[in-house]
């Protein structure tokens, strides 16, 4: 069996629901037995001052994650959340192993659902990136970021409530009225939780009426079906 690798800690609440989706997905295939899991746990403080001031060392902090995974027998690797993947490209070309993209499958999610301009929320570096706009372009769809005011805030909100594991009744409340509003001034037709602390505190399909794209949900089946392959292709 193939043995997968996490980078995790970025942060801690996220890493713990990735892990608890991957043992589900698996019960529910496989009941006989359990995959095989390697975590490698980082300082979330740390990556938030790497991405914001020293992207290349942010890059050699992860690399120096994807390493310890090689040596521990993984076959491949993800990271357990979307703001890393701001280096994602020069990752995948240093890695000594093979890397699931969070991006690259939450956009094939759009693309089959046939959503045309999503909006994006996350922190202010994964909603100020163009990551998640190049890789989507490439399949016709335009996201949609809030304006610099309402990022600022989801930023504050994630960083100071989600990344703690502070979800709160009023924070929901407020990222489900933004949302509306972006229906409404941006004519956006679907919302792309591109934190994954977000869909911990937004669960459910929709939005504001608007279909929810949870990142951990796909980038956890991505990992499954990786899994169940029996072998890894590079």
């Amino acid at each position: 069996m193939p043995r997968v690798g996490l980078v995790g800690g970025l942060g801690p609440e996220s890493t713990i629901d990735y892990y608890r989706r991957i043992l589900e997905a698996w019960e529910r295939l496989d009941p006989a037995s359990t995959p095989s899991i390697v975590i490698d746990s980082l300082d979330v403080a740390t990556a938030l001052r790497l991405v914001e001031r020293d992207r290349p060392a942010l890059a050699g902090y992860l690399l120096a994650s994807l390493v310890r995974l090689a040596g521990a027998g993984v076959d491949f690797a993800a990271m357990t959340a979307n703001t890393p993947h701001i280096v994602f490209d020069e990752l995948a070309a240093r890695s000594p192993v093979p890397l699931v993209s969070i991006v690259e499958v939450c956009a094939d999610e759009a693309g089959q659902r046939g959503l045309r301009r999503p909006a994006l929320l996350g922190t202010r570096f994964t909603m100020e990136a163009d990551f998640f706009p190049t890789v989507f372009a490439r399949r016709g769809i335009e996201v949609v970021s809030p304006s610099e005011q309402d990022r600022s805030w989801v930023h504050e909100r994630y960083v100071g409530e989600l990344l703690k594991g502070d979800f709160r009744v009023e924070t929901r409340r407020q990222i489900v009225a933004l949302v509306e509003r972006l229906r409404l001034e941006e004519g956006v037709d679907g919302v792309i939780l591109g934190g994954t602390e977000l869909p911990l505190l937004l669960p459910g399909a929709e939005i504001a009426g608007l279909p929810a794209l949870d990142t951990t949900a796909l980038h956890v089946a991505a990992i499954v079906a990786r899994l169940r392959q029996g072998n890894v292709v590079p």
